[in-house]
């Protein structure tokens, strides 16, 4: 009976349910996201971490579109260093209606879902900000596991200007062999 009741609170913790306590706006996303082709490899370049992934290395998120619409996720990582012990962490994205595609529940635990809010993608699909309203967590990723350093501060410019505490990024270290 203890091990649900921990679980639960666990989960509680990590998707941080008083997600609406957040003084700013609410984030807003993109208009539209096309789910076929934002689906395959994305590279967790940076990032203000969940508990899981504080210490990750080779950080590759792994969407795949599911019969149903919802996404199937795979998060892998090295934990602690690039040689670090190999983990994996899988959900389910499941993409709100009316949100052009843009906003997901992502559940990793049944019944809890966090909130996933594309706050930016550019045109060509090889950059995204994931955001939070509570502004607790955020991915900055990539399709390539390195991007430019102007490419880099044109990103944290962006989750500066959602609201995020900067001093929480973690830049996400990427062997350039990393692969998804």
């Amino acid at each position: 009976m203890k091990r649900p009741v921990i679980l639960l609170l666990a989960c509680a913790m990590l998707f941080n349910l008083n997600a609406g306590a957040s003084k700013l706006p609410p984030i807003t996303p993109v208009p539209h996201v096309d789910l076929p082709r934002f689906m395959g490899n994305w590279y967790v370049i940076a990032t203000i971490p969940t508990h899981f992934e504080k210490n990750a290395y080779d950080a590759v998120e792994v969407y795949t579109l599911k019969p149903n619409g919802h996404v199937a996720t795979s998060f892998h990582f090295r934990s602690g260093s690039f040689d670090g012990e190999r983990k994996e962490i899988r959900s389910t994205g499941i993409v709100k209606q009316g949100s052009g595609n843009a906003v997901w529940g992502v559940q990793v635990f049944w019944p809890l879902q966090a909130q996933y809010i594309v706050a930016y993608l550019k045109e060509d699909y090889s950059q995204v900000i994931v955001a939070r309203d509570a502004r607790d967590y955020t991915w900055v990723m990539a399709r390539t596991p390195t991007i430019s350093e102007a490419d880099y501060d044109d990103l944290l410019a962006r989750v500066r200007a959602l609201g995020y505490a900067m001093d929480k990024i973690r830049k996400v270290p990427h062997q350039p062999s990393a692969t998804g």
